[in-house]
């Protein structure tokens, strides 16, 4: 009988030791996790992310939004046109009122109503693109409403949609089109020669053997205007990276600030920095189809 009770003590013992034991094991597994939990979030930091999220598919969230600010101004050119008559109110009239002020605005830069004329298609859907995206990602919901993950040990805030302009795919590729556009309109003005001789001078160079009896100093000076013409190649590449990030980085600069004000205070505070991004977006939009119109007026004319 004493072995028995000994027996059946022990194993008692045991399963009370065991118990203990997975217990104990428990407490820590879960101070563990807590103490994990709370070290990540001493080192997480709720940022927001430079680059484009996916929305569905390949389709990321600023491009999403870009279909919706084209949707919005094809809506309202067809909505003009199908109001437009021979005497001029209302829209039409403010419309009309628009077009004459960019024209003379850019009468200034190119120097010629014709050029002006010219190129104001492609230069005010440009302003006007740009425009209605800058302002797209100051209404309620873009670029504040969406989900925190956790990338690299960090909380990143990932907006559901997010302004087109807020993302440097989208001003790099505006930028290449209005830079490539430049050069077409160059080719087609003052021909290809002449065009390609701006970034290459072969000219110079096939110049020296027929000026240099008349003139021995041709041949220091016509390789250093091979050289130089050459530097406008990199002026070609800085057009692009000048034009995508002064716009990118305005734009995102007013989307971390309004997120930052908002997180402070999120009634008043960000009203004031709200009216300023209205401004900074209209200046930007400005800036960028006012750059691309000496862009397109500097390739039609001959070095």
């Amino acid at each position: 009988m004493n072995e028995e009770h000994n027996t059946i003590d022990s194993h008692e013992k045991e399963a009370v030791h065991t118990e203990t034991n997975e217990h104990v094991l428990a407490i820590d597994e879960h101070t563990n996790e807590y103490t994990t939990e709370a070290h990540t979030e001493e080192e997480s930091s709720h940022t927001h992310p430079i680059y484009a999220e996916q929305f569905f598919g390949p389709v990321t969230n600023s491009l999403f939004t870009s279909w919706i600010a084209v949707i919005i101004i094809i809506s309202i050119a067809f909505a003009v046109k199908r109001k437009t008559r021979l005497v001029p109110k209302g829209v039409q009239n403010f419309m009309e009122m628009v077009v004459e002020y960019f024209l003379d605005f850019f009468d200034s830069i190119t120097g010629s109503r014709k050029k002006s004329e010219m190129f104001f298609p492609f230069i005010f859907t440009f302003f006007v693109y740009v425009l209605v995206s800058n302002w797209m990602g100051l209404l309620p919901g873009v670029g504040t409403v969406g989900k925190y993950v956790v990338e690299e040990g960090h909380e990143v805030f990932v907006p559901l949609l997010r302004g087109g302009t807020a993302d440097l795919n989208t001003t790099l590729a505006l930028a290449i089109i209005a830079v490539v556009a430049s050069h077409i309109i160059g080719v087609i003005s003052i021909g290809v020669w002449h065009h390609f001789n701006k970034f290459i001078n072969i000219k110079a160079i096939m110049e020296i053997p027929k000026k240099f009896k008349e003139d021995k100093l041709v041949l220091m000076v016509n390789p250093v205007v091979v050289l130089a013409s050459l530097l406008e190649i990199v002026t070609e590449i800085a057009k692009v990276a000048s034009l995508s990030f002064r716009l990118f980085g305005n734009v995102f600069a007013g989307e971390v600030l309004l997120a930052t004000m908002s997180a402070m205070l999120a009634f008043g505070l960000p009203l004031p920095f709200m009216f300023l991004e209205v401004l900074v977006g209209a200046v930007q939009a400005l800036v960028f189809a006012l750059l691309t119109l000496s862009y397109l007026t500097m390739a039609t004319e001959k070095h």
